[in-house]
């Protein structure tokens, strides 16, 4: 089951996309201003969420920014009143992925958000599982997925953010592989420009230095040739 957050400051709007969205089968949580939204994103990691641009203290463009450089990928659809007047450019820019006008007919608004889901599922994926809570230990490897931090031994590794995630996804699949492709499409999003795949050789060399106790011998981070890494299931000895 999805779930869908509404970040609004119209009461009758809650109680209605609410009883809309239950019935069509998703998972609700809303908040009424920006501040109590992003605590209440990063309590119940939607998989979508719909954004009042006109919002009480912080708006919803300054509000989609603030999710966005925080690394947050989940899809971002705005709502609008057909009176307020939007740059919808604007929203764009910020990291939005669609836009709805209030009112809005319901089969449109759902008919939005399954394509929107639809056309993210994959990053949803990845999401998920770096939402994870808990820890996965492979060997003396562990992976603390809600403190976005490594041990190795019992030590903590420095890693980066962009590090940590590939770790996270990883070691969320062991013993599967991704090519360099697939990674940097779940760790960037597709079509990122200014990433190239060869960056992801570099990535993984510089964790390999933090993880492994020979980075050129590896026995976490595999590498799979002519395709790409894996973390290992398993690790020998």
């Amino acid at each position: 089951m999805y779930k869908v957050m509404l970040i609004d400051d119209e009461d009758n709007l809650h109680a209605a996309i609410e009883k809309l969205l239950v019935q069509s089968g998703y998972a609700f949580c809303g908040a009424k201003d920006g501040e109590t939204g992003l605590a209440l994103l990063a309590d119940e990691k939607p998989d979508l969420l719909l954004l009042d641009v006109m919002l009480p203290g912080i708006n919803g463009f300054d509000l989609c920014r603030r999710i966005r450089e925080a690394g947050r990928r989940i899809p971002i659809i705005f709502l609008s009143a057909k009176t307020d007047i939007v740059d919808k450019s604007i929203g764009f820019k910020a990291g939005g992925d669609d836009y709805v006008t209030k009112p809005f007919n319901a089969t449109e608004l759902l008919l939005r958000i399954e394509a929107n889901i639809r056309r993210h599922k994959d990053t949803l994926e990845f999401a998920r599982c770096c939402n994870r809570e808990g820890v996965a230990r492979i060997g003396e490897l562990e992976v603390h997925f809600d403190e976005y931090q490594v041990f190795v031994k019992g030590k903590p590794v420095p890693l980066t953010t962009k590090e940590f995630e590939i770790v996270a996804f990883l070691a969320s699949n062991p013993g599967k592989v991704f090519t360099r492709s697939q990674i940097q499409e779940y760790i960037w999003g597709e079509g990122e420009a200014d990433v190239k795949t060869n960056s992801i050789t570099v990535f993984v060399r510089k964790i390999r230095e933090k993880i492994e106790e020979n980075p050129s011998e590896p026995k976490y981070l595999l590498t799979v040739q002519r395709v790409g890494y894996k973390m290992t299931d398993k690790v020998e000895g």
